[in-house]
């Protein structure tokens, strides 16, 4: 692989203009379609198969006034006034009456006449029922939503809106963490190059990468249902895999010209040998999150085919850009900063890194983790396995409006409602009665619903074409265990509850599908897990060629991630971060553990990968297995360290957004990169191969046979280079 990758790099190093030209005018297509296409992401989550799927798509087809997106309006007065006053109820009034004539409305609850006004009378439950589900309902239709209710403002009335679907549901993407995150990570690339031209290429590199995925993404979703967090997870990891891939290779590259390398020879090498590791790394993400497929989620396999989509963006971005901009750059890689206090600095910083890295700190940090070896593996597992403690107790569900920000509608909404109302009216739940001559047929399933423990009320809304719903308010929120529960038992009881009626129930609305999800998503965590770990077994044991190097590579991410979780379940659901980040305390995103499982295995592989690759070219060099953790860690740090921080900015930076979902994402993500990254990668695992030695890389002689030799780390390619010389190149050798 290893000759292949240079003579690639080579042909782009030499035909840099072309290279160029050719990503410039794939990311000017890409904006074309997206502006054409006019495609938006949403919010919606749906899983195809479930009871509440079902009763959508049974209500969409005979009552499709209710198969719909669904906005509970809120309407609110202060002090001693109440929403019965005349003023504020003709507003009201005025406001129900408008909101019947908006497009895409099928169904409009008036709450004078559904008894839905609170004990004290100071806010009235109203909904509007649309026609369309939350991604197709226009903005057009929301905007007349925002109009319609216009009189019950000027009444004096505060107004404030929830459900799936609503006026300002779609927030506006921040560019803020993207800002941050780049200004932090080209901080870092200056300290570790110290030059700013080396600094600004892996960024620059990285930036047209992201154009083309998030174009892209944006232009399928004209024609296909793509979840909002897809652009997210996408731009995170396209973001920070572009930097890091070619962050690999320039690293290299820097260190060859610095031994004397002519550029273009410096530069292919440089591929050929860390981008290698770069194709094995990112070979890994991307089996991760495409088996994000077997899961059998719609959104989450687009999410997982989005952000698969930009790590091979930034692969190829790495293998053929990265080396045609270093043919632009020239000698200016090299070219330092030099600082009046310390002038020269930076200079022989590089200088030793290159000539004598056994000086560096790294080398240092490698020397103590293998002096201590014992002590390093175990006081590193305990660390872990501590922090994994919280995991325990996580509790899966999607965020409702209580983890919202305390600005925003959706919250006020909920408050609003728990607080007049009960907790339950926030989240109720369509039971759906297919199978009755007639309105009439129902009330006695409306009846034996209203007895079931947990539940507030049962109110009919809507029957015809023997199809009945009826609308259930249960004693808790959304996202309790007890909703859960209820949702359950009316599923388990649905023959007794319909009686003699002949009817078929099914459980439907927002709530019983989140429900839903959390269910669908938590069952197959296992065979997700299996499926991933598997693949990535089999390709890290064609990496090494050794049945060691995978199963520790495993064990330390399962470590890893179970660290993470827990620390996600500290801050986010136990509260701990509630005043650090702004957050509410609110169940683990049901979307999260797959998610993170996927990512964090496969940028826990691309760090493994890294480090595994340069100890083993030292220990295939010199034969000493101990002292080749020692130099192999010590050369991969510097690079591992800037890359893993360049990750963590980067994931630290999207918290600082309103969205929970997103700030729980990031905050996940940020904490396994950095514990995988310096505790495992740089710590368990060279303290475990220097407690194993040479027997890490052994396999028996049958295996040898029939595994390929890769060369992974590059010695063919260094090995034809040094026999051959300047004079000969690979492709003047027999292959």
């Amino acid at each position: 692989m290893s000759v292949y990758l240079y003579r690639l790099a080579r042909w782009a190093f030499r035909r840099r203009r072309l290279v160029l030209l050719v990503w410039v005018l794939a990311a000017g297509l890409a904006i074309t379609l997206s502006a054409v296409g006019g495609g938006k992401t949403d919010n919606t989550f749906t899983v195809p198969g479930t009871e509440s799927q079902q009763a959508t798509n049974l209500l969409k087809a005979k009552l499709p006034a209710l198969g719909g997106g669904q906005t509970q309006i809120v309407f609110a007065t202060r002090g001693a006034t109440k929403v019965t006053d005349p003023a504020y109820r003709a507003g009201i009034e005025a406001s129900i009456a408008k909101l019947k004539t908006v497009p895409q409305v099928g169904l409009v609850s008036d709450p004078f006449a559904a008894k839905g006004i609170s004990q004290s009378g100071h806010v009235a439950l109203g909904s509007v029922q649309f026609t369309a589900q939350p991604s197709d309902v226009k903005k057009e239709t929301l905007d007349a939503v925002e109009a319609a209710v216009v009189p019950a403002r000027d009444a004096g009335v505060e107004v404030e809106y929830s459900g799936s679907v609503y006026p300002g549901w779609q927030t506006a993407v921040s560019e803020t963490p993207e800002l941050i995150g780049l200004v932090v990570a080209f901080v870092i690339l200056s300290i570790t190059f110290g030059a700013l031209v080396a600094a600004g290429l892996p960024i620059l590199t990285a930036l047209i990468g992201i154009v083309v995925t998030l174009m892209t993404v944006t232009a399928l979703a004209s024609v296909m249902t793509i979840a909002s967090t897809s652009t997210t997870v996408a731009m995170m990891l396209g973001l920070s895999c572009g930097i890091d891939y070619g962050l690999f290779i320039l690293a290299r590259h820097r260190n060859n010209l610095l031994v004397g390398m002519s550029i273009e020879e410096s530069a292919a090498m440089a591929a050929g040998t860390a981008g290698s590791s770069v194709v094995f790394a990112a070979l890994t993400v991307i089996i991760a999150l495409c088996g994000l497929a077997v899961v059998g989620i719609p959104f989450l396999s687009v999410m997982g085919f989005a952000a698969a989509g930009a790590v091979l963006v930034a692969l190829l971005i790495a293998l053929t850009l990265m080396p045609a901009m270093l043919g632009f750059a020239g000698n200016k890689v090299a070219r330092f900063i030099s600082t009046p206090l310390r002038p020269g600095h930076h200079e022989s910083v590089a200088r030793i890194a290159a000539t004598e890295p056994e000086h560096t700190f790294g080398a240092a940090w490698a020397r103590f983790v293998v002096r201590f070896r014992v002590p390093m593996l175990i006081g590193g597992t305990a660390l872990l396995v501590v922090l994994a403690l919280p995991l325990l107790s996580m509790e899966l569900g999607l965020p409702s409006g209580s983890s919202k920000p305390e600005g925003n509608t959706q919250r006020k909404a909920y408050d609003l409602t728990t607080d007049n109302f009960g907790a339950g009216f926030n989240g109720a739940l369509l039971v759906v009665a297919d199978g009755v001559p007639d309105a009439a047929a129902a009330d006695p399933i409306t009846a034996e619903l209203a007895r079931i423990p947990g539940v507030v009320s049962a109110t009919p809304l809507s029957a015809a074409n023997q199809v009945a719903v009826i609308r259930v308010i249960p004693s808790t929120g959304p996202n309790d265990e007890a909703t859960a529960d209820l949702v359950h038992r009316i599923r388990n009881d649905r023959a007794a509850i319909a009686g003699t009626s002949g009817a078929q129930l099914l459980v439907g609305g927002t709530t019983a599908s989140n429900i839903d999800v959390s269910a669908k998503l938590s069952s197959a965590l296992p065979v997700f897990l299996i499926v991933v770990v598997g693949l990535a077994f089999i390709l890290l044991t064609l990496a090494f060629r050794t049945i060691l190097v995978p199963i520790k590579s495993i064990i330390g991410f399962l470590l890893s991630v179970a660290a993470a979780f827990g620390a996600q379940v500290a801050m986010f659901q136990w509260g701990w971060g509630e005043q650090l980040f702004g957050i509410t305390p609110s169940q683990t995103i049901s979307f999260l553990p797959i998610l993170m499982l996927a990512i964090i295995f496969g940028l826990s592989s691309d760090y493994e990968v890294f480090v595994v690759s340069r100890i083993k070219e030292d220990f295939t060099k010199n034969g000493d297995a101990l002292k080749a953790v020692e130099r192999g860690t010590g050369l991969a740090a510097r690079v591992v360290t800037a890359a893993a921080l360049i990750m963590f900015s980067i994931f630290v930076a999207f918290m600082f957004t309103d969205d929970p979902i997103v700030k729980a994402i990031g905050f996940s993500f940020a904490a396994g990169v950095f514990l995988d990254a310096f505790v495992v990668r740089l710590t368990l695992v060279p303290a475990f191969m220097a407690i194993i030695r040479a027997k890490i890389w052994y396999h028996p002689k049958w295996f040898g046979r029939y595994i390929p030799d890769l060369d992974i780390e590059g010695d063919r390619l260094q090995h034809r280079q040094g026999a051959s010389g300047a004079a000969k190149t690979p492709d003047e050798q027999p292959v």
